[in-house]
């Protein structure tokens, strides 16, 4: 793979990155339900999805999705379903706050983790995206296997960096908010960010 084809790879990937869709929707979303450290969380878990959706395009399986429409729906509304699950529970422990103080549970790191790897792994458009677009810069007189490695590491290291910075915005604006009815607000303003990249991901067609 020559610098000149990596390049446009990475420029790409990085345009795609700061495009909000439901990843970044759901990672705003645990900013503000759940503080810096659970969206931090979600992050990590984004670029294991990503690198693992990329992973399956490139082993062909996109090619599945691509042909068979039983399959992209079941791919979209498990996803779907569990981001509005996820989101729905942050809006529901959001009303621990009551009494003027901050939710007592708030949505785990390993909760946010798990499911933006579920996110990143199962969203059947990103995947169809890297079936249709990441495949370009694969030069079939090159070693295959190094030429893939080079294009999931690219694209889920710059997708984890804007990722963060999306996280560390939105954590930093909900930590500026102290009084606990406007703290509880924002709670349910994330648990709705979080349902919103569900339904966003329900809506979509192939």
């Amino acid at each position: 793979m020559t610098l000149q084809l990596w390049s446009t790879f990475a420029a790409a990937s990085f345009v795609m990155g700061i495009l909000p869709g439901p990843g970044v929707a759901s990672i705003i979303g645990f900013a503000f339900s759940s503080g810096r450290r659970t969206a931090l969380a979600s992050v990590a878990g984004m670029a294991v999805g990503n690198a693992t959706a990329m992973a399956i395009s490139l082993a062909g399986a996109g090619a599945i999705l691509a042909s068979s429409a039983t399959a992209f729906t079941i791919l979209k509304w498990a996803g779907a379903s569990y981001l509005i699950i996820i989101g729905l529970v942050a809006i529901i422990k959001s009303n621990d706050g009551a009494k003027g103080r901050l939710a007592s549970h708030p949505i785990t790191a390993r909760t946010a983790f798990m499911t933006n790897v579920a996110v990143g792994t199962f969203h059947p458009k990103t995947i169809l995206f890297f079936v249709a677009f990441a495949s370009q810069f694969i030069r079939p007189e090159e070693t295959y296997l190094p030429q893939a490695a080079i294009l999931i590491a690219t694209f889920t290291l710059i997708a984890a960096a804007t990722d963060t910075l999306y996280a560390l915005t939105a954590s930093h604006a909900s930590g500026l908010i102290h009084r606990p009815g406007v703290r509880r607000w924002s709670q349910r303003a994330g648990g709705g960010a979080v349902m919103t990249a569900g339904i966003t991901m329900a809506a979509l067609k192939r």
